[in-house]
């Protein structure tokens, strides 16, 4: 009869895993999907603003290269001018020499003049010379200088078209990280309207755990556990528990955890690896880890009160297994992003936190 008996209750504890085992797989993947999302809007986001930069750095140097085309424009307007008269200049002196060319010595001599005039005419030659090879090297360096402008113009030409080419690309770019972050926004909208909600990650953490208890709660509707040997029931405890780990008590319920929100539990330093204790008997109803509470184990004592160990190292019972007071169930640890090494304890009857303290023996 016996065998009877433990085949039920085995059938009982496989449906119970099942359904946990569900639970947890639900939250995670709801977890998984939003953080999806986020990063996603993240990466899209900076994607846009990088591109945005990018765009406005071009559009600053576009500007920069019309204007210096401009100046460069205007340069070369300029030589144009100055060579123009330079040229006609040059035109000028060389109709003047070829009219009256440069007096040789000896033909002035045999000619009768006056002998007196012959240096003056000399002198005059050379002057004539002089400014129309001095006309002739500002003319030949104004062209020089036409030409590096003419270069430098075309370089600042190449330029800017290699700029309007990456301002287009980059346009391009913008758009279809705009058309993803839509995407993305669409995909979240509910997602990012709660979230502006929310202060610090700390009200989502409070919410997860409290979805996750709530749904305990229904599934051991169907699987209340019977009260222990003896037939002593968990509500009769009151004030004759002991905390589950040895260490400093640092945070109390309801104090202040930020974003508005209050304690639903106590925080226990200890050092990692410390043994953690089941306050009382029960059986394990969830045990994995969870964001904002590292390796979390959750144990029903019926009556619908739990017991919730987090931040720990390591958890050394399944769902399903049953427990007696006393018996290790984890270790102490920071996980779920915890600064300080412990214990977060909760105790919870049908959902509502309530305050530890109350229930346990001190000393």
């Amino acid at each position: 009869m016996g065998g009877a008996q433990a085949q039920p209750r085995e059938e009982e504890l496989a449906r119970l895993r099942a359904r946990i085992d569900a639970l947890a797989e639900k939250l995670q993947e709801k977890e998984g999907s939003r953080r999806e999302a986020r990063d996603a809007l993240r990466d899209s986001e900076r994607a846009i603003s990088q591109a945005n930069r990018r765009l406005a750095a071009l559009q600053a140097e576009e500007r920069s290269l019309r204007a210096s085309a401009a100046r460069i424009g205007e340069r070369r307007r300029e030589t144009q001018r100055r060579l123009t008269a330079q040229r006609a200049t040059l035109e000028r002196m060389l109709v003047a020499r070829a009219a009256s060319p440069a007096p040789e010595t000896l033909r002035v001599a045999l000619s009768g003049d006056d002998p007196a005039a012959i240096p003056r005419q000399l002198r005059y030659a050379g002057y004539v010379s002089q400014a129309a090879a001095a006309q002739l090297a500002a003319y030949r360096s104004g062209l020089g200088e036409l030409d590096r402008l003419g270069r430098e113009a075309e370089a600042r030409r190449d330029r800017l078209r290699a700029v309007e080419q990456e301002m287009r690309a980059d346009r391009a770019k913008l758009l279809s990280e705009r058309r993803a972050r839509k995407v993305v926004l669409e995909r979240v909208a509910l997602e990012v309207r709660s979230s502006r909600r929310e202060m610090q990650v700390l009200r989502a953490d409070e919410a997860r755990m409290a979805r996750l208890v709530e749904e305990i709660g229904r599934v051991r509707v169907e699987a209340e556990p019977e009260p222990a040997a003896g037939g002593v029931r968990f509500s009769s405890l009151r004030g004759k528990l002991r905390l589950p780990v040895r260490g400093e008590l640092t945070g109390r319920f309801g104090a202040p955890r930020g974003a508005g929100i209050e304690a639903k539990g106590v925080f226990i330093r200890a050092p990692e690896g410390r043994p953690v204790k089941a306050i009382a008997a029960g059986q394990v109803v969830f045990a994995d880890w969870m964001r904002g509470f590292g390796n979390l184990l959750i144990v029903d004592h019926g009556e619908a009160y739990l017991s919730i160990y987090a931040n720990n190292e390591s958890l050394l019972k399944q769902v399903g297994e049953n427990v007696t007071a006393g018996e290790s169930v984890a270790t102490t640890g920071s996980s779920g992003g915890n600064e300080e090494t412990g214990l977060y304890f909760e105790m919870r009857h049908l959902g509502r936190a309530f305050d530890p303290l109350r229930w346990v023996r001190l000393k």
